[in-house]
């Protein structure tokens, strides 16, 4: 599915893709190539070990890393430099700036076009 029109590519962690782990930490870094969007999708269960480790890292279309968690498609225009992860405590999924430890608020989300007012 396209949420996001020419959202490009990111990294995704394969415990992502293959849905082992739970989409946890979103990281956005300058973009490496064209296609590059910049985002780093990392998983609940990922190690810093298992990140070291390039063969544990997929080329994939954010569009496709959406599909696996919506909540990705709220944060694909934050800036780069961005650190954020996905908490989920009982009371629903938030957003949270690694950094600051604040709720990101749902106003400053993305809101792809087809779901604009």
């Amino acid at each position: 599915m396209e949420f996001i029109p020419k959202a490009g590519a990111c990294l995704a962690t394969t415990n992502v893709m293959t849905q082992r782990g739970r989409v946890r930490w979103m990281h956005r870094r300058p973009s490496q190539a064209p296609a590059d969007n910049g985002w780093r999708i990392m998983s609940d269960i990922d190690t810093s070990e298992y990140l070291n480790d390039q063969s544990n890292w997929q080329i994939v279309d954010f569009n496709d890393v959406c599909t696996i968690e919506p909540a990705l498609i709220s944060i694909w225009d934050f800036a780069v430099g961005s650190d954020l992860q996905i908490v989920d405590e009982g009371n629903g999924m938030i957003i949270v700036d690694t950094p600051s430890g604040e709720q990101i608020p749902p106003e400053n989300y993305y809101v792809p076009p087809q779901n604009r007012a």
